[in-house]
């Protein structure tokens, strides 16, 4: 017997359960309005509005009192690209050889 039998592209398979979950939950929360207009043959983003937004001026402002510090994007920048930094340097490596 074959393990695999047909052309189902896959989808009886473990990867697609495991991806269509991940989608669901990542989906859980995304609801809410778009508002867009037309105008001479373009589509324009006139607005998004949810109730899950995790935009909040608030919070997310650069003027003073607002919890954002330009100075936490440093860390964040280095940490965030350090994958790509260390592919670089691999990468840099292998070619020397």
């Amino acid at each position: 017997m074959k393990l695999h039998e047909g052309n189902d592209g896959q989808w009886f398979s473990p990867l697609r359960k495991a991806l269509s979950a991940f989608v669901t939950s990542t989906q859980e929360h995304v609801t809410g309005k778009v508002r867009l207009e037309l105008y001479k043959g373009n589509l324009i983003n006139a607005g998004v509005w949810s109730p899950f937004s995790l935009y909040r001026e608030d919070i997310a402002t650069f003027a003073a009192g607002g919890d954002y510090k330009q100075s936490d994007a440093t860390g964040f920048i280095s940490i965030y690209g350090l994958p790509t930094k260390v592919q670089a340097i691999v990468n840099s490596e292998k070619e020397g050889e």
